[in-house]
């Protein structure tokens, strides 16, 4: 588990990611949480959590290198699910690791998102193998920049799909306190 200021960020087990895709009352009950109505956040569905698990499923001992639950444990009703995030695999062989996050609606504009990405990074960087850290995201998405600025990330360019952008952290820029 990674834990932050404010967040506990949970490694989604296999049991779990089982339990994300079985319903939230199922989720709740793997989480010991409250799973809110407005769980998941945009851009997590089925097939994202089926890609991690599928993942997992080949190599257990990659377990915190795919997506966490991200926890708030004092919330307003409790330890409270409001969000995911992690890295889409272990470091590659030239010493990337990118990451990804999203905050439920209701849950936003609180830097929640910038603390977990922080998190991440620092994870990621704490491995003398990795040497950038890249996120991908969608140009319209103007809040998920903002938070990529806020850690330090620099544009870069297009990303991996088409109308997907890219934005990246070094760890010479890492080192130097950007973030």
């Amino acid at each position: 588990m990674v834990v932050t200021d404010r967040l506990d960020l949970v490694p989604a087990t296999i049991p779990a990611l089982r339990a994300a895709l079985e319903g939230t009352q199922t989720l709740a009950a793997i989480l010991d949480g409250h799973v809110p109505p407005t769980w998941p956040p945009e851009y997590l569905d089925a097939r994202a959590v089926q890609f991690s698990l599928d993942r997992l499923t080949e190599d257990p001992a990659l377990l915190g290198w795919w997506m966490y639950f991200v926890i708030l444990p004092r919330g307003p009703v409790g330890r409270t699910l409001i969000g995911s995030a992690g890295y889409k695999g272990p470091p590659l062989a030239d010493g990337t690791v990118e990451v990804g996050y999203g905050i439920v609606s209701d849950q936003r504009r609180q830097g929640y998102a910038t603390e977990v990405t922080r998190a991440l990074v620092a994870r990621a960087f704490a491995l003398p193998a990795v040497h950038r850290v890249i996120a991908e995201t969608l140009p319209e998405l103007v809040p998920s920049i903002g938070v990529l600025r806020k850690c330090g990330f620099r544009f870069t360019g297009d990303g991996s799909e088409p109308g997907v952008i890219r934005f990246e952290l070094t760890r010479d820029a890492y080192g130097r306190g950007v973030a």
